[in-house]
């Protein structure tokens, strides 16, 4: 039987990438910023969107694949594609824009993320009684009468966990989120561009679910990014120089909980998550390891999930996420440059598109916080739940 990577690797391309201006009111529907993204990412690929001829969306996207073939002008779709869940789906996605491409399915794939998700749906709110109880397979209603809704509060008891395991401490996970605002300080673009932050700034920043601070949250953004995937071989004759594909990859645990967020905390372990065996199948698929990696765009909702994928995605030893944070390694001139737009922590909020986007941007070496020799990135998806994964690389 014929390996999956011996038919993938490089095969496929990101040709183009777009995204709107991150703010906390755009002022526009989910739809016009979903169509504004797309329409930058074909112009970035010399495309017209009757070229599309497939489109990926998340599943929890408002915007349908067929408005946006509508709003775009799409005259010719003949794939369409819904990924979960939530933030885990980005590069799960992209995997899905590469199977329609190569099964001969699609020639022309656009992936988009958009929300409104500061002046609409705030994804750090409860959810709906109808999501969270009885129905859709939800353990929700189990948590709820114990004061765990959201969130950060999930996050918070795994990064309790991890301290009381490995000594992790509050510096080392601040160490994450000043590191992705010096980044941010540098990228006009950015949410966070003109507003600095000191460790001491972390260290006095309200808590909110202790131990996680403000500081260690995400952003909420409005905006919307977009990707264009094709073949390696077309996207070379288009204008700029194609972020090659070299593995995607998905993967959950063996004890995977019932329900959308939340049951997470009723796994045996909650300091390891599906992006360890993801991490396997990616590196089996891509045929390289954490050691070929020269700059990583790795999901960072909390500072705890950088943390603990750093751990999982073989940068460090299990437990030692904190020291190797501390380090330096994750600065601009380290060992494993993080976030180099300044990542949902600093940058903006845009579900793990954002990371695909500033990816290829660095494999171009058009980056804005450039790392000298990027030749491969890894972005990640999001955790704890059912997660995804890609390595671009630049073409050789």
């Amino acid at each position: 039987m014929t390996d999956f990577a011996d038919v993938s690797r490089d095969q496929c391309a990101i040709a183009g990438v777009g995204s709107t201006d991150f703010s906390s009111r755009s002022g526009r529907s989910v739809l016009t910023l979903a169509t504004q993204a797309c329409l930058a990412a074909l112009s970035d690929a010399g495309l017209d969107p009757a070229d599309v001829d497939g489109i990926v969306r998340c599943d929890i996207d408002q915007v349908l694949h067929n408005d946006l073939a509508s709003s775009l002008g799409t005259t010719n779709l003949r794939y369409w594609s819904t990924v979960g869940t939530g933030g885990g789906a980005p590069c799960g996605m992209v995997a899905q824009a590469v199977a329609a491409i190569q099964s001969g399915q699609a020639k022309t794939v656009v992936v988009f993320r958009a929300l409104n998700g500061r002046s609409g749906i705030r994804f750090g709110q409860p959810m709906s009684a109808d999501d969270r109880v009885g129905g859709r397979g939800s353990y929700d209603e189990f948590f709820v009468p114990y004061g765990v809704q959201v969130p950060g509060h999930m996050f918070s008891m795994m990064a309790q966990r991890h301290m009381a395991e490995y000594g992790t401490t509050q510096e080392q996970l601040g160490q994450i989120a000043v590191t992705c605002r010096q980044r941010a300080n540098d990228n006009p673009n950015a949410q966070m561009s003109a507003r600095t932050m000191t460790m001491d700034d972390y260290l006095s920043s309200r808590l909110v679910s202790s131990p996680l601070r403000l500081f260690d949250y995400c952003l909420e953004t409005d905006g919307a990014c977009a990707v264009v995937v094709t073949s390696t071989e077309r996207a070379r004759d288009l204008p700029n120089p194609p972020a090659l594909i070299r593995a995607v990859a998905q993967g959950t645990v063996a004890d995977e909980q019932p329900g959308y967020f939340l049951s997470s905390l009723l796994r045996e372990s909650l300091t390891t998550w599906p992006s360890a065996p993801t991490a396997k199948t990616l590196y089996e698929r891509a045929g390289c390891g954490p050691q070929d990696i020269d700059v990583a765009q790795i999901y960072d909702c909390f500072t705890i999930t950088t943390l603990i994928q750093l751990e999982d995605y073989g940068f460090c030893a299990t437990g030692e996420g904190g020291p190797f944070a501390a380090s330096g390694a994750l600065d601009l001139t380290g060992s494993l440059p993080i976030n180099t737009a300044g990542g949902h922590l600093s940058e903006g909020y845009i579900h793990g598109l954002t990371h695909i986007v500033e990816g290829v941007r660095q494999i171009r070496g058009t980056a804005v916080s450039q790392v000298e020799r990027a030749e491969t990135c890894l972005v990640t998806s999001g955790v704890p739940n059912a997660t995804s994964a890609m390595i671009l690389r630049k073409d050789t």
